[in-house]
């Protein structure tokens, strides 16, 4: 019997059978491929199977306790500030050390797990790249598995990529920006990899095999000493965050290596995890580096929060912004909380990407990126986002010309004034209005990002903006919002509800995209698929939770026994 697991399929001693070498109760239903077998090796699932099997429990009762949670939003409820952790807010406690490595996180920048990504991103300037298995990847079998393998190679130094197109080979430069890893969220499931008969967790499936290949190299090539380093996404509650903190707890025995040595950053992306910051960071505290304003996700966040309260209605994505009361609070609070626990408080994400041929809307676009960088730097905030390497070095003079060479402001910039922020502040309606342009946006915006998510990508430049899965989730709920309360489209003077253009719209702008794109492409891409995938979530009775949880089901592919052709 070789490693065939839960297939039961016994192969002639004589042959040869391309089949992944598994642990007992683990089934692996991608493609095989050989290079994948070295990531999906049996010591390194086994310690996936393992993880999964201690904390799949707590999961699935955090999941529940969201559904709870979601059951009184849509009852009237408001989220806020729990009593019974008080003494955590109030209490005088710090987080570790932040380990010399990533004291200095001025600009970072994000992307996904792609090989040339990769090199360029940790070649780029920045002082930390974030490869992302998150929403900016398309989470398919192959996309999972080469992404592992791109990182296994980035931290051995090892990593090239040959561009035949343009006839040059890509490499490392000998300075490049630290690591950071972010897993997928708790909610995905990982359909291609069953543990004792379900799908694998997601994240647990990236961190397993991410942490089991690279935990020794990485100290020595990369942490100083620490690390593996980690971005934690869409949590809830701190109970979800002590799960985390557990998995790094087993993950740092497994391994052998001292307790705290893998650290983390939280974004802070969701609406009750605004009220949950302290005791986020209280549960991780041996492993914290800080809080990050997820800031477009925080958005999709108030939406699905308040989904059954008509007075909650957001203006067109573009006008909620950072100096909207709600958002500012946020981040005002977020900087507090981390500098007074000794870790980062990162901003958030400038999504502008150059115009090459557009010389003054590309120096407009700067402007609004210098603009948001000197409101982030001047709050406190000790690191912001870039989504293209083009804007590193815009955001790098503006961060320095406030710091300095400090490499942080944990120590300067204390902002006791925001220990005033109530429950009230981080609530605030937003304030705007609603056009036909911005329904119009969310439509096309939401369409071409899913049909490019389909195909294998989660990072598509769209209108001069990288688009990620949390910009299409805004767009997605805010047209289900407006439709299922009937707005009216009130910011130009056309005063139609949505409810009787929205059917138009969408044929207006599918043929806009196909314009656009070109017929050949229109044709070859999944623009209808996605529509129809689209236009469903807008228009359904009850709120999806997430647009990528029922996509997904459009890209997972099971493979049966790639038995050789010689059998």
């Amino acid at each position: 019997m070789i490693g065939l697991g839960s297939y039961g399929y016994t192969a002639p001693s004589s042959k040869k059978i391309n089949a992944y070498d598994v642990p007992q109760g683990v089934d692996i239903r991608g493609r095989f491929d050989e290079e994948f077998a070295k990531i999906l090796t049996k010591d390194a699932l086994q310690f996936v199977a393992d993880l999964q099997r201690e904390f799949r429990n707590h999961i699935k009762y955090a999941m529940e306790c969201r559904k709870e949670a979601k059951r009184r939003y849509n009852e009237g409820a408001l989220p806020g500030f729990d009593p019974a952790t008080r003494y955590i807010r109030e209490g005088k406690w710090t987080c570790a050390p932040v380990p010399p490595a990533v004291a200095d996180r001025r600009v970072e920048i994000t992307g996904p797990v792609e090989r040339k990504m990769i090199i360029n991103a940790l070649n780029s300037g920045a002082k930390v790249f974030m490869a992302d298995f998150e929403d900016a990847l398309s989470p398919s079998w192959e996309n999972l598995m080469r992404g592992q393998i791109n990182l296994k190679d980035a931290v051995e130094g090892t990593i090239t990529f040959n561009d035949k197109a343009r006839n040059r080979v890509y490499k490392l430069n000998n300075e490049i920006a630290r690591l950071f890893v972010r897993p997928r969220g708790w909610h995905l499931p990982e359909a291609h990899i069953f543990i004792d008969g379900e799908p694998a967790t997601g994240c647990l499936v990236d961190f397993g095999l991410y942490f089991y290949h690279n935990y020794a190299n990485f100290g020595n090539t990369q942490g100083q000493g620490f690390g593996p380093f980690f971005y934690l996404p869409k949590m809830e509650n701190s109970r979800e965050a002590k799960i985390w903190n557990s998995v790094f707890d087993k993950a740092e025995k497994m391994a052998g290596i001292e307790k705290g040595s893998i650290r983390a950053t939280v974004l802070i992306e969701t609406l009750p995890a605004v009220f949950q910051m302290d005791e986020i960071l209280y549960e991780l505290r041996d492993h914290s580096v800080g809080l990050n304003c997820g800031r477009w996700d925080y958005i999709f966040s108030y939406v699905k929060t308040f989904q059954g309260h008509p007075d909650r209605l957001l203006p067109d994505r573009g006008q909620v912004g950072m100096t909207q009361h709600f958002m500012r609070s946020y981040s005002d609070l977020l900087i507090r909380t981390c500098h007074r626990r000794g870790v980062h408080a990162m901003g958030g994400m400038a999504a502008q990407i150059p115009i090459r041929d557009d010389p003054t809307a590309n120096e407009a676009a700067f402007e609004l990126v210098r603009k948001d960088k000197q409101r982030e730097v001047k709050a406190g905030h000790d690191g912001t986002w870039a989504a293209h390497p083009g804007l590193i070095k815009t955001c790098m003079e503006v961060f320095t010309n406030t710091m300095g060479n400090s490499p942080n402001q944990i120590e300067t910039v204390k902002r006791d004034d925001a220990s005033n922020l109530t429950e009230d502040d981080l609530l605030q309606r937003p304030r705007g209005v609603r056009t036909m342009e911005g329904l119009r946006l969310n439509t096309r915006v939401g369409i071409q990002y899913l049909a490019a998510w389909l195909t294998g990508s989660g990072s598509v430049p769209l209108y001069n903006l990288m688009e990620d899965a949390a910009t299409a989730e805004i767009s997605r709920v805010q047209i289900w919002q407006w439709l299922k309360y009937g707005v009216e489209l009130d910011g130009d003077g056309l005063g139609v509800r949505v409810n009787h253009v929205f059917g138009r719209v969408v044929e207006e702008e599918m043929a806009r995209i196909e314009r656009e794109v070109g017929k050949e492409k229109f044709k070859k891409g999944m623009y209808k698929e996605a529509c129809k995938i689209f236009t469903r979530q807008c228009t359904a009775s009850t709120l999806d939770e997430f647009l990528t949880l029922d996509a997904y089901n459009y890209i997972v592919i099971h493979h049966p026994k790639d038995v050789s052709s010689k059998l």
